[in-house]
């Protein structure tokens, strides 16, 4: 971990995670990631705030420069994709070469996959989802029983986002995160690049949340929402309100206020 500092939860120290998305299928476009918006949802709501994401070929090398890039910047690195039984589900060797220990068939894996295929049906294409890297813990599956694993702070996860969310769950008491991001929304009906100064100033004038700018073009008329992010509520109001003012001092009135966490 990036901090081996240990962490309570509801601590203001912000704990952090990257995703590695691996597939082929995903660069070519043949295939929509459906798991990064669910995951960082997920996430947000244990306190842990997605800070990077990175999307790899089915290719060796391209895995393992980026798990072992990530792990030491992140408290938790999650990856999807390329557990399956065919030639090109490469994600466990690449695991073991990125922690350079083994890689060995799990006798519980073994046992679990056993179970759940008819007498002689663990073929050895479907023996290879129970591999996993040396010192290495099961993630369990209750879709379709072959498990994810994790490793130190890696947590290795199917692509299949029905299983991976499963998987998700089930390795949720793992997990240690900080306070839960909470985030206010602005609708301001003008350009964005008039209201960029006034914006600007409002941020410098408050540091301990995050603003954003995300432009619209509706019914002929420009606008912009503006979402305000952090961990406490009130800094969230006193940000808000200077959003608010500063465009009421410009001759605009805000709109459409939401709330989220």
């Amino acid at each position: 971990m990036s901090d081996s500092t240990p962490l309570k939860q509801g601590t203001t120290k912000q704990v952090t995670a990257a995703l590695v998305i691996i597939g082929d299928e995903i660069l070519s476009g043949r295939t929509r990631d459906a798991n990064l918006p669910y995951l960082a949802t997920w996430l947000n709501a244990r306190g842990i705030v997605l800070g990077e994401v990175r999307i790899v070929p089915d290719r060796m090398s391209a895995i393992v420069e980026a798990v072992n890039a990530l792990r030491t910047r992140f408290d938790y690195v999650f990856t999807t994709g390329g557990i399956g039984p065919t030639h090109d589900d490469i994600t466990a060797e690449a695991i073991a070469e990125a922690f350079g220990v083994p890689l060995e068939y799990d006798d519980e894996a073994v046992r679990r996959l056993s179970a759940h295929y008819p007498p002689g049906g663990l073929t050895p294409a479907r023996k290879r989802m129970a591999r996993v890297p040396g010192s290495g813990t099961l993630i369990d599956n209750p879709v379709s029983v072959a498990p994810g694993f994790q490793i130190e702070n890696v947590f290795v996860l199917a692509g299949v986002p029905e299983i991976m969310r499963v998987m998700l769950d089930s390795l949720a008491h793992r997990l240690i995160g900080g306070e839960p991001m909470q985030a206010a929304t602005l609708e301001i009906p003008m350009p964005e690049s008039a209201f960029a100064g006034p914006l600007a100033a409002v941020a410098a004038a408050h540091p301990a949340v995050a603003i954003g700018s995300y432009p619209y073009y509706r019914d002929g008329h420009a606008g912009i929402h503006v979402v305000v992010r952090a961990t406490d509520a009130d800094a969230i109001r006193a940000a808000v309100d200077a959003v608010a003012a500063a465009a009421r001092d410009m001759g605009v009135e805000p709109r459409h206020e939401t709330q989220e966490g």
